[in-house]
């Protein structure tokens, strides 16, 4: 099992980013979060299949049809992830 974190930047909060994400996560049978940043971002935190987790960072670079997406980061997570996948 592949755990990472991703950083979304963009118009990515207020555009139903998160609640799309839970619902690709849930669908590829990922656990984690995704959660909105002080700074603007979104966070999501992804663990899972790697193949899965492939398929997940794919659709994090366009998001749902509101959202822009100017930058994916993609970093190691070593840290707790929840069961299932939520929004926070």
């Amino acid at each position: 099992m592949d755990t990472v974190r991703f950083l979304i930047e963009g118009r990515v909060q207020g555009v139903f980013f998160r609640a799309s994400t839970r619902e690709q996560a849930r669908r590829l049978g990922l656990a984690g979060i995704a959660r909105n940043l002080a700074d603007g971002r979104v966070e999501v935190i992804a663990a899972g299949e790697a193949d899965a987790i492939e398929t997940l960072a794919g659709w994090l670079h366009h998001g749902p049809p509101q959202a822009r997406v100017d930058r994916v980061e993609r970093l190691a997570w070593t840290g707790p992830v929840p069961p299932g996948f939520e929004v926070g």
